[in-house]
């Protein structure tokens, strides 16, 4: 197992120090998914939210969170994005499945900036729809791929 980089010998925590590590181009997609009632799910979906496009501005949310996620979780550098994509599916009834890709050409990976993405589009659906469902869950936010620096590709297996 790997040792933890954000905290020092003495167990201070800290700022990892990427200055030394090469400029690469960095790739991450996180996902995760809204569990609701199936006429939440109905409402989106028919764009009848009267709070307006529940998908459009949870991409939007998304979007804005990646480019803050520096000053959300603290020891995250600040990552120059280049593109943040956001897409949702619906897999059945019940579920906004929600995937988000990073890309940086940056020293560090901007897994957490595709995880923010997500985690801040589940939690706008929420938001938006929860007059008509408060029982709605955001679920199964993940990593499922990344690529780029030191220590290479991740893949999620199925």
């Amino acid at each position: 197992m790997n040792e933890l980089t954000h905290f020092d010998a003495e167990g201070a925590s800290r700022m990892v120090d990427v200055a030394a590590k090469p400029v690469t181009q960095r790739v991450a997609t996180a996902s995760g998914s809204v569990q609701m009632q199936p006429q939440t799910l109905a409402m989106i979906r028919g764009g009848t939210s009267a709070k307006g496009d529940v998908l459009e501005v949870a991409r939007l949310a998304a979007i804005m969170a990646a480019k803050q996620t520096s000053g959300l979780i603290p020891l995250c550098h600040q990552v120059p994005l280049d593109a943040v994509e956001v897409s949702f599916a619906f897999p059945d009834d019940l579920h906004v499945a929600i995937t988000a890709t990073a890309r940086a050409t940056a020293r560090t990976g901007v897994e957490m900036e595709a995880l923010v993405a997500v985690s801040v589009a589940g939690l706008t659906i929420y938001d938006m729809c929860k007059a008509v469902d408060r029982a709605m869950v955001v679920e199964r936010v993940q990593l499922e791929a990344k690529s780029g620096g030191r220590s290479g590709n991740f893949r999620r297996e199925p």
